[in-house]
């Protein structure tokens, strides 16, 4: 484990409000804490310049040390069950196993006074009764059939009168693996035992163990036959889009869900009929647990910063350190109040969404570099014990469809390596560094501005903006909710003027859970680039809607921006050229101080790939939306081997469109009805670019100019054309 790393309870704060820090030091050492503002945070010794502004607080000094821990694995949970189960019991479920050869895996099992008695998957693969005495004496059998893999199954556990023990497994679908066992064992003490549910009872420190892999259906604890008399029977169909499991059973014993499983999923009586679980929701009755599921750590508070008053909007980190390690945790500082007509919008829908991406062998890929450059060598592959990414499958090969942000994301960090840029001086920096060049490009080029977080806008709604006359859209704005879908309209329908400054933005959906707003939720139903696809018929969120790819829903970003993501190739930049669409008058803004002629190249420098248009593309298509007044005014085109087609463009096994018309960043312009605007560039190594010659590149006078026009009150207005 990192040995000195934490996290933050909000990714904004305004000065005058309270922030968390809850820190981990391995051995409870003390660290030191003090606070900085980046003007620049990329590392790199040839990038724009490494700078960090201190910003004393009263909580600068040595704290003290604690270390807190992070485990793996989600399950139910019930403190006490009034029951007595002296009489006997028996445990039940249906169950849709997907890892049962990984060994001993719970799921019912109950716990008093050292004695537990669990249903669960034994060591062979298949149902086992499990009895452990207070003494550590285990008596276990198993059915000697092996569960099947994604096969449903009724599994039941009986400790009777006699203090013997009987397990079965039948399957939905007669496969000929059907069992049974009995074995002799102890009788259970009498008081009212704790739950688990998906997991077994917990041994040392970790809160349980034996996490189960796989769907849980129906878990009900009950009396032997003859009587069979329910004592507690959870229903997973009943409030799914909570953390909490409702027990119908005669006593309310209602299951804390811990770790986030997956909610809204196809129990073993779905017909196909339906998709959306709010229709029929008793056909999904079913949760999906991994033994990799991470939810909210939990970690005690380590300091809390009351932001001083004088304190500017920007991006800021605590900088912990001790002599065993060191982290810069970020966050954000909006105005109390706006100052400016420009606000940058930081993607933390996106930074939580790819926060804690696994990408086996990257630390060691940067460790010489990172030292060398004096960078923070950490990355999630050297930490699994905080979870994954949406990016990432589990463990037994499902897709990671929830995270949250209350744990350290080290791969979302100022100071950091994101990956070996194959650009001769390329930074390899992404999302908070590659944002943070926007942020320094603005104030470098005396752009007043403000900054805020998506997590602002999806609470606030269009309140958030309201003050603000320009909107800039960061490097990689890929996850809105829908009501930031809905702001960004309502804003444009009021005459605002957006900058999107990125590329592969606005493209898949993710909804923040209302019990537990610190958790998102991502579906990646059909089509897109994605590393994992929904199941059938468990496609719509258990947070909301429908989810997957905004153009799929109905609002594809052709219609916001005039262009989507297109291609995608490897983390190399490549340069833009004019075309005729620069010299319309509309955009004559735009060109002052450049040689404009069609043709003519720019942006082939940058700290991101080499170049302005690379990595991830975005283009025009006025089938899906893009305003038939829309201007391209440059195009980056990638012909290149690496360089492929978005899946949801392709009908057959050919594009419909010539290559550099999907293989290219097309930078975009049009009005809205409203007097507003629209400027965007498409391209996600374009925010690199912005710091070449210090700002004053062409590309970066280009941008500079749209940025000042953009702030100018001077309505906007259509073509002629348009209003005839």
């Amino acid at each position: 484990m990192h040995a000195l790393t934490g996290y933050v309870d909000r990714w904004s704060v305004k000065p005058g409000g309270a922030i968390r820090f809850m820190v981990s030091s391995a051995g409870g050492r003390d660290f030191t804490l003090r606070f900085v503002r980046h003007i620049c945070a990329d590392p790199n010794p040839a990038g724009p310049g490494y700078a960090e502004i201190p910003m004393p607080s009263a909580l600068d000094r040595v704290h003290p040390g604690k270390e807190q821990p992070a485990y793996l694995g989600s399950f139910g949970h019930v403190a006490s069950l009034p029951v007595d189960v002296q009489g006997g019991v028996s445990l039940s479920a249906t169950i849709w196993p997907t890892t049962p050869g990984k060994g001993r895996q719970g799921l019912v099992a109950l716990r008093l006074d050292g004695f537990t008695f669990a249903l669960g998957i034994g060591p062979g693969g298949g149902t086992m009764a499990e009895v452990t005495g207070p003494d550590g004496a285990r008596v276990r059998t198993e059915v000697p059939r092996r569960l099947l893999e994604r096969r449903w199954y009724d599994v039941k556990a009986t400790l009777d009168l006699d203090g013997a023990v009987t397990v079965t497994q039948v399957p939905h679908a007669p496969l000929g693996d059907a069992g049974e066992a009995r074995a002799p064992a102890m009788r259970p003490p009498g008081g009212a035992p704790e739950i688990f549910l998906a997991a077994l009872p917990r041994e040392g420190t970790a809160p349980a163990g034996g996490h189960f892999n796989g769907k849980l259906q129906r878990p009900t604890i009950h009396r032997p036959a003859p009587s069979n008399a329910t004592l507690a029977a959870w229903d997973f169909s009943i409030g799914i889009a909570t953390q909490l499991a409702t027990d119908t059973g005669p006593h309310a014993a209602h299951a804390r869900l811990i770790n986030l499983p997956t909610r809204a999923m196809t129990g073993s009586n779905w017909t196909g009929a339906v998709h959306d679980w709010k229709t029929a929701p008793d056909q999904y009755g079913a949760i999906h647990f991994h033994d990799d599921d991470q939810g909210p750590l939990g970690w005690t508070e380590s300091a809390c910063l009351t932001v001083p008053p004088d304190w500017p909007s920007g991006f800021y980190a605590a900088h912990i350190k001790n002599d065993a390690g060191e982290d810069y945790i970020p966050f954000i500082v909006r105005p109390r109040e706006p100052k400016a007509d420009v606000v940058l919008l930081v993607p933390t829908f996106s930074y939580q969404v790819y926060g804690c991406f696994v990408r086996p062998g990257r630390g060691v890929e940067i460790a010489d570099r990172a030292a060398a450059w004096d960078a923070l060598p950490e990355t999630p592959d050297m930490n699994p014990q905080f979870g994954l990414s949406c990016y990432n499958l589990h463990s037994d090969g499902s897709g990671v469809s929830l995270v949250t942000r209350l744990r350290p994301m080290l791969d979302t960090r100022p100071r950091q390596i994101s990956l070996m840029d194959p650009a001769e001086g390329g930074s390899g920096t992404g999302r908070w560094v590659a944002d943070n060049y926007i942020d320094q490009f603005l104030s470098t080029t005396g752009m007043a501005h403000d900054v805020i977080t998506d997590h602002d806008l999806h609470d606030e709604g269009i309140a958030a903006l309201a003050s603000y006359r320009v909107v800039i859209a960061a490097q990689h704005p890929e996850y809105h909710s829908e009501r930031m879908m809905q702001v960004f309209e309502d804003f444009l329908g009021q005459g605002g003027r957006l900058m999107y400054l990125g590329g592969n933005g606005f493209y898949w959906r993710a909804e923040p859970s209302q019990d537990q707003p610190d958790t998102l939720e991502v579906r990646r139903a059909e089509g897109g680039i994605r590393v994992w696809e929904t199941m059938p018929g468990e496609s719509y969120h258990a947070f909301g809607g429908y989810g997957g790819l905004w153009r799929r829903i109905g609002r594809s970003s052709h219609k916001l921006l005039g262009i989507s993501f297109s291609s995608q190739g490897r983390h190399l930049g490549f340069p833009y050229h004019f075309v005729d669409g620069i010299n319309d008058p509309r955009v004559a803004f735009m060109t002052t101080g450049l040689d404009t002629r069609a043709g003519t190249i720019f942006g082939d420098a940058g700290y991101m790939g080499g170049g302005a248009a690379g990595f991830e593309l975005d283009s025009v298509n006025p089938k899906y939306g893009t305003p038939p007044h829309a201007l391209v005014v440059a195009k980056g085109i990638v012909i290149h081997p690496d360089y492929g087609w978005v899946n949801e463009d392709m009908l057959i096994q050919r594009h419909p469109l010539p290559q550099q018309d999907w293989s290219c960043a097309d930078m975009t312009f049009f009005e809205t009805a409203a007097g507003g605007v629209v400027f965007s560039v498409g391209s996600m190594t374009y925010a690199g670019s912005l710091m070449i010659d210090g700002g004053a590149s062409p590309l970066g006078q280009l941008t500079a100019n749209v940025v000042r026009r953009f702030a100018d009150p001077v309505p906007f207005e259509l073509p002629a054309a348009l209003t005839q």
